[in-house]
C-alpha cells in the first residue's frame, strides 16, 4: 500500500483545468505524427508526457497563520529587495520590500494567493517578452498585478510577469473577491515570474537563489519584521 500511496502522490497528481486543451493537442499530434512515420512516436510521447506534467496542480499544505506570507509560486527567488513599488499597483506611500521569484518550465506553474484578504484592484499591462529572470522584466513584460487588502492589515501587491516562452497570463480573480491564503488564482503558462510586493517591516525568510513551493513556503513574516523594528527603535 506503501508504493500505492507514494505513486498516487508523487506521479497521479491533479492537472489544471487549463492544460487540458493543450494535452489533447499534442496527444492528436503525436497521433498523426505517428500515422506518418512510426518513428515520430517516442518524441511525441515525450512532450505529451512533458505538458501533463507542467500543467500539474499537486495538494499543498498550507500554513494559516494570518500574519505569514506564502509563496505564491514555485520556483528559484531571484532577489529580496527594497525598492519603491511599480505606480501601476498604486499601493499606499511607504517603504516596500520586493520578493521577486523565477519559474522555470519544469516547476508548477498554478499560483497561490500569498495572503488571505480582498482583491481591491487588477490591472494589465500589455508589454515583451524578455527573459522573466532579467531584472527589466519586472518593468517592461507582458504582466498582471493584484492589490489585495489583507485580513492581517496591510496592502500588497503581487504580480504574474509572462517571459520569453510564456506568453499567456491567466488570472481568475476580480476585483472584490475573497481569497484564502494558498488559494488558486492563477496560471501562468511556459515559463515565467511573480513579484510580491510588501510593505516594510517584514521579516524575510528566504534568500536569493532557494527554492519555493507555492502556497507551502513561507517568504517572510510580518509579525516578526514588526517586532523586530519595536525592539530597534526601544533601543
Amino acid at each position: 500500500m506503501h508504493i500505492f500511496d507514494t505513486i498516487k502522490t508523487s506521479v497521479l497528481v491533479p492537472i489544471h483545468p487549463a492544460g487540458r486543451p493543450f494535452i489533447a493537442i499534442f496527444v492528436v499530434a503525436t497521433v498523426i505524427l505517428t500515422m506518418i512515420w512510426e518513428h515520430l512516436f517516442f518524441p511525441g510521447l515525450i512532450l505529451t508526457l512533458w505538458c501533463v506534467y507542467f500543467f500539474r496542480n499537486p495538494v499543498r499544505v498550507t500554513p494559516q497563520r494570518a500574519d505569514l506570507v506564502i509563496s505564491p509560486a514555485d520556483g528559484r527567488v531571484l532577489s529580496v529587495e527594497d525598492l519603491p513599488p511599480p505606480a501601476e499597483l498604486d499601493l499606499p506611500d511607504g517603504k516596500y520590500t520586493r520578493i521577486a521569484i523565477f519559474m522555470n518550465v519544469f516547476d508548477v506553474h498554478v499560483n497561490r494567493a500569498p495572503m488571505a484578504g480582498v482583491i481591491t484592484d487588477k490591472f494589465y499591462f500589455p508589454g515583451a517578452f524578455f527573459n522573466a529572470s532579467l531584472d527589466k522584466a519586472s518593468s517592461q513584460n507582458e504582466r498582471l498585478g493584484l492589490v489585495m487588502k489583507t485580513d492581517h492589515g496591510p496592502t500588497i501587491g503581487f504580480i504574474q510577469i509572462a517571459g520569453l516562452v510564456a506568453r499567456r497570463i491567466l488570472c481568475d480573480v476580480s476585483e472584490g473577491d475573497q481569497l484564502t491564503t494558498g488559494e488558486h488564482y492563477g496560471i501562468i503558462r511556459f515559463g515565467s515570474r511573480v513579484d510580491v510586493w510588501l510593505p516594510k517591516p517584514v521579516k524575510v525568510l528566504v534568500a536569493p537563489g532557494q527554492t519555493t513551493l507555492a502556497g507551502e513556503t513561507m517568504i517572510p513574516d510580518c509579525a516578526r519584521g514588526a517586532k523586530a523594528m519595536a525592539e530597534s527603535i526601544a533601543r
